[in-house]
């Protein structure tokens, strides 16, 4: 297993920089795409009946999905529209998003747009060029020598591997700050005659938000960033993704997914934590991405850890969905603002993504 990971961590020769996460915020647009609202429509815009429909009245009561937000409301979100339309709302009203978590993050961690020296955006369910980054060093004043990385592909895990290449570049540049923003507008890529079970189950889990971190080398409350690893799953490359035909995108998520996780996350994180001399039990905090009620669950079992140890987790779910890259952010963001954590605490934070693949990140608050 361990050939396959790709570990970020400092040399024990040389002392590590601290590289701290200073603030995480999240936002959603207005419209809520509550359970009932979706049982209500689903039927009659899949023309489902019978057995069928039953069926996916019972995965949403069973989804733990309460509510989910959208940039539309629904009975404009449901109608076909080309690809050239739903690109254009997706520039304008990622743009809308991403300009408001950036603000908040920065105005969190006591920053200015100048004090920034690389924005990270990641987001899988659009495309925009030039990138999001772009629109806002113009319209929020970042200076114009900031370096830019736009991550695309990695879906739900782009979050943690946002993470991930915000700290090794503090650690490249000790004393540097990273603002890293994630926004994903799912709903944008909603098939209204894809009958498949993928995309059923993307119209009852997905919703639209954005977040953002600060992570600096300067001094700042918050929990540190220790080491980072990657994790590429062998012979999984068709089980998570999209399809982009003329329609728009198609989202790819194969009924094995929970599984795949399921015989490998144990293994996965016992050895990314004895690499650091670590064991679960010393984990304070579990952030681990909400993709599914199925996934928390079998994490749970898996890891032997108890529902209070990844609450956050199920309140994200609960209240938003899954939001493909941000969903860690808001799970980061919860564990910041609402938990109790000492001095020395810490913590494991995991996503999942397309390839198939993991991000792991090791944290410890201060």
């Amino acid at each position: 297993m361990t050939e396959q990971s790709t570990v970020s961590t400092v040399p024990p020769s040389q002392p590590a920089p601290r590289v701290t996460i200073a603030s995480a915020v999240t936002a959603v647009p207005a419209n809520v795409l509550s359970r009932d609202l979706v049982k209500e429509y689903i039927g009659r815009v899949f023309q489902l009946s019978g057995r069928r429909l039953e069926a996916i009245l019972e995965v949403i009561d069973n989804s733990k999905v309460h509510r989910r937000y959208s940039i539309f409301p629904v009975d404009y979100l449901i109608e076909p529209r080309p690809l050239a339309q739903t690109t254009r709302e997706y520039r304008e009203h990622g743009i809308l998003l991403a300009r408001r978590v950036a603000q908040d993050a920065l105005d969190r961690a006591g920053m200015t747009p100048e004090d920034v020296d690389l924005i990270v955006t990641v987001s899988c369910t659009g495309v925009m060029i030039p990138s999001v980054d772009a629109y806002l060093a113009q319209q929020m004043g970042f200076r114009p020598n900031v370096r830019r990385l736009p991550i695309t592909e990695l879906g739900c895990a782009a979050g943690a591997a946002g993470l991930s290449r915000a700290w090794e570049y503090v650690l490249a540049y000790p004393g540097a700050t990273v603002l890293l923003i994630a926004t994903e507008l799912p709903t944008l890529t909603f098939q209204r005659k894809d009958f498949s079970q993928a995309n059923l189950i993307s119209a009852v889990l997905f919703g639209d938000g954005a977040a953002a971190a600060v992570i600096t080398g300067r001094e700042s409350a918050g929990p540190a960033i220790l080491a980072s690893e990657s994790y590429l799953f062998p012979d999984s490359l068709e089980a998570m993704g999209f399809d982009l035909r003329d329609t728009g995108f198609h989202i790819v998520l194969a009924k094995e997914v929970p599984q795949l996780i399921r015989d490998r996350i144990g293994g996965l994180v016992d050895d990314f934590l004895a690499r650091h001399a670590l064991t679960r039990k010393q984990m304070k905090a579990w952030l681990l991405h909400p993709g599914g009620q199925k996934l928390l669950a079998y994490m749970e079992q898996e890891l032997g850890i108890c529902r209070c140890q990844v609450q956050p987790s199920w309140d994200v779910l609960r209240d938003y969905g899954n939001l493909s890259s941000a969903s860690v952010l808001f799970v980061l963001k919860e564990w910041l603002e609402r938990q109790q954590m000492n001095s020395g605490d810490r913590g494991l934070l995991a996503a999942f993504g397309p390839g198939f693949s993991a991000e792991m990140l090791l944290l410890q608050w201060t």
